[in-house]
């Protein structure tokens, strides 16, 4: 099982701004848990996003020497990506793509189409850099912008994707919307499709829609989830009020309770929780 912890999601929408040095000693402990990926930070422009200009900062203070975590950055398009792949230390670029047009524009200033042709570019410089590309397909599960929207539409990108020669992709619902019901579908149609691609789980939810989310992706064949500490953070980009991410902490504790093995160190976890509370504002 692979669970992918999401620092930066969790950050990137606070409006007062989080200091470098709480950055790295967070990001630092969570590397410590033994989580198959961290999502770190993100190679964007900082007047759209300011809370990551320290990116970079970060990762150079970034203890690596006994973490099997890799790391994955957030590109938005080739410029950032060209930025990113200078650094050896991160693994996984990743790219959000949204089949609701609306939400496309708002979020990386380009059109599906023009966003496709930004994935093709992405993942030849990946490939060039020895680097892997995550997609993410934002609004998988629908869209509250009055975009046309069904589970074929998601199922239709999320094939070309597959296709164009992106070997990780994550369905992922911004908003909320997602239920067991959709999630199986997708999950389910997809997955047996495309054996060599790894489809996960960007899912965010309410406290009370957690556990059914979880179950129903992981009986569809889901075996990659993203997840935040305490379900902190949302997409800055779009007006709407979003529900959290998903709480690693709720997270770990369907795992454990169905004896499913995710190679995270339950001290090192507890630290990293404790050290939320003077990370984040709140």
């Amino acid at each position: 099982m692979k669970i992918v912890e999401c620092p930066r999601d969790a950050m990137q929408g606070i409006h007062d701004f989080i200091s470098t040095e709480k950055k790295i000693n967070y990001i630092n402990s969570i590397l410590k848990c033994g989580f198959d990926t961290v999502d770190f930070g993100s190679f964007v422009s900082p007047k759209a996003i300011p809370q990551m200009r320290d990116t970079a900062q970060v990762l150079d203070q970034l203890d690596l020497s006994v973490t099997r975590s890799k790391l994955l950055a957030i590109v938005a398009n080739v410029r950032g990506a060209e930025d990113a792949v200078e650094f050896e230390e991160i693994s996984y670029l990743g790219f959000p793509f949204s089949i609701s047009e609306t939400f496309q524009q708002r979020n990386a200033n380009a059109s599906i189409l023009e966003s496709m042709v930004r994935v093709e570019e992405i993942n030849d410089l990946c490939i060039r850099n020895k680097k892997e590309l995550v997609v993410y397909v934002s609004m998988a599960f629908g869209n509250p912008y009055g975009d046309e929207w069904s589970s074929d539409v998601a199922i239709f990108w999320t094939k070309r994707l597959a296709q164009m020669g992106v070997k990780i992709i994550a369905l992922s619902d911004t908003i909320g919307v997602s239920n067991p019901d959709n999630i199986k579908e997708l999950f389910s149609k997809i997955i047996p499709e495309f054996p060599g691609v790894e489809i996960g789980a960007h899912l965010h939810t309410t406290p009370d829609t957690w556990e059914e989310k979880v179950h129903a992706a992981y009986l569809s064949g889901c075996k990659r989830f993203d997840s935040a500490i305490k379900g902190y953070g949302g997409c800055p980009m779009a007006t709407d009020k979003l529900t959290g991410n998903m709480p690693t902490e709720k997270l770990l504790h369907y795992f454990n309770k169905h004896n499913i093995v995710t190679g995270v160190d339950e001290n090192a976890f507890a630290e990293a929780m404790h050290l939320t509370a003077s990370t984040f504002p709140f």
